[in-house]
C-alpha cells in the first residue's frame, strides 16, 4: 500500500498541479507536506499575478501553458478560481527603460508572446489617472492575468484527489535513500517507496536535496505584500514600475477580480531568511511610490499586509531538472517568487518528463532550467 510511482515533496504552487498532471496520466502519486493542508507555505502568500512576460523562451512557454490552464479552468471544470485577463504593463519613464523594454520586446515577440509597445497617450487611456510626467509609453501583454491563489490551489487539489492522487499532511520527510531502482522515503510517521521523487519543497528545497547529497543553490528571501478594501474597477493591467529607489527596486500592483488592489515591492538589498513577520518598513515605502505614480490610490484603505519568501536561484530562473547523480530525483525548486504562475505549466512538463513524452520545445525549455547550468545569466523580469 505504500508503493507509488511518484512521490512529490511539497503541496504548494508546484507540487499540487504536478500531482494533478501525474494523476491525469494514471500514475500512482503521493504528495507529502509537513503543513496542515495544500498551499499553506508560500502559495497563500502569492499576490496572484500570472504573466508570460519574461525574457527567456523557457519561462515564456511554460507561462503560456499555465495561462491556458488558468483561463480555461472554470469552463472546463466549473470551478471559479478568480481568473481575469487583466494583462500586464511595464511603463517606461526614461529613455533607458524605453530602450530596454523595446529591445526585449523583439525577443519576446520572436518567442510567440502577445505583447506590444503602446504610446504614452494609449497607456493613459488604459490606466486613467496614471502620472504622465516623462511617461514614454509602456509594454502591454493583454493575455496575462491574475487568479486567486487560495481558490486555485484548492481547485487543483480537489481535482487531483478525484483523479486518484493521495496526500499526507502534517508529515515531515526526514530521510531519503536510493535502493536499486527505487527510492525509500522516510517520514516522521511512516515509510514509502517510489520510482521517482519530485522535490517541490519551496523554502526547504535545499534541505531535501542534501538528504541525497545534492547541493541546490536555493536561498529564500522575504518579500511583503498587501491588499486594500474592494472598490469599483478603475484600471486594467498589472502595473510594474521598474524604476529603483533607495532601499527598493521594482514594485507592482493590480486590481483583482473582487476589486481589491494587491501590491508588493522588491527590497534592496534582499531580506534573506524565512522570517515572516511584517515590518514597519514596507507599507510607508511602497505606498509613497505607488501614490506618486498613480494618485487615485491615495484614499484606499489597506486591509492587511503579510510577508512571505521567494526561494531564489542565483540567476532568477527556476531549477527543473533530473539529477545526473541520482536518476529519478527530479528538482522543481528555486521558483523565485513565481511558483504560482509557473506551477500548472511546470506540472505538465514534469509529467511528460516522467512518462518520456518530452517534445522538442520541452527539451529547449528544460535547457533554461537545467540544474547544471553556470548561473551566470540573469532573468530580466524576475
Amino acid at each position: 500500500m505504500n508503493n507509488f510511482d511518484v512521490i512529490v515533496i511539497g503541496a504548494g504552487s508546484v507540487g499540487v498541479p504536478t500531482a494533478l498532471a501525474l494523476a491525469e496520466k494514471k500514475l500512482k502519486v503521493l504528495v507529502i507536506d509537513h503543513l496542515s493542508s495544500p498551499g499553506q507555505g508560500q502559495n497563500k502568500k502569492a499576490i496572484g499575478g500570472i504573466r508570460a512576460t519574461h525574457s527567456d523562451f523557457g519561462k515564456i512557454r511554460i507561462s503560456q501553458q499555465s495561462i491556458e490552464i488558468f483561463s480555461s479552468w472554470k469552463e472546463k471544470y466549473g470551478m471559479d478560481i478568480g481568473w481575469i485577463s487583466n494583462g500586464y504593463s511595464f511603463p517606461a519613464y526614461s529613455d533607458q527603460d524605453e530602450k530596454k523594454l523595446k529591445d526585449l520586446l523583439k525577443i519576446q515577440k520572436s518567442f510567440g508572446l502577445n505583447i506590444d509597445w503602446i504610446s504614452a497617450e494609449e497607456y493613459a487611456k488604459l490606466v486613467p489617472g496614471i502620472n504622465e510626467e516623462n511617461l514614454k509609453g509602456s509594454t502591454y501583454s493583454p493575455d496575462d492575468g491574475s487568479a486567486s491563489p487560495l481558490l486555485t490551489i484548492n481547485a487543483f487539489y480537489l481535482k487531483s484527489l478525484e483523479l486518484g492522487a493521495e496526500y499526507k499532511f502534517r508529515e515531515k520527510v526526514i530521510d531519503l535513500k536510493k535502493v536499486s531502482n527505487s527510492f525509500n522515503v522516510k517520514t516522521d510517521k511512516g515509510n514509502y517507496a517510489c520510482k521517482f521523487i519530485i522535490n517541490a519543497a519551496g523554502n526547504e528545497a535545499a534541505e531535501i536535496g542534501k538528504m541525497l547529497n545534492i547541493e541546490l543553490p536555493v536561498v529564500p528571501d522575504s518579500h511583503e505584500g498587501a491588499i486594500t478594501e474592494p472598490v469599483e474597477r478603475f484600471f486594467g493591467p498589472m502595473i510594474v514600475d521598474m524604476r529603483p529607489s533607495k532601499d527598493s527596486a521594482n514594485y507592482y500592483f493590480y486590481q483583482n477580480n473582487e476589486g481589491q488592489i494587491i501590491f508588493c515591492i522588491t527590497p534592496t538589498p534582499p531580506f534573506y531568511g524565512t522570517d515572516s513577520d511584517s515590518t514597519s518598513w514596507f507599507l510607508p515605502k511602497v505606498a509613497k511610490r505607488m501614490v506618486a505614480l498613480f494618485p487615485k490610490l491615495a484614499n484606499l484603505k489597506v486591509r492587511r499586509t503579510w510577508r512571505g519568501q521567494y526561494p531564489m536561484s542565483p540567476d532568477g530562473f527556476p531549477i527543473v531538472s533530473n539529477t545526473k547523480e541520482i536518476h529519478g530525483f527530479i528538482q522543481a525548486v528555486g521558483m523565485c517568487g513565481q511558483g504560482f504562475m509557473l506551477g500548472p505549466g511546470l506540472g505538465e512538463l514534469i509529467a511528460r518528463m516522467i512518462t518520456d513524452e518530452l517534445s522538442e520545445d520541452d527539451h529547449r525549455i528544460l535547457k533554461s532550467f537545467e540544474l547544471y547550468r553556470d548561473f551566470s545569466g540573469m532573468e530580466q523580469f524576475k
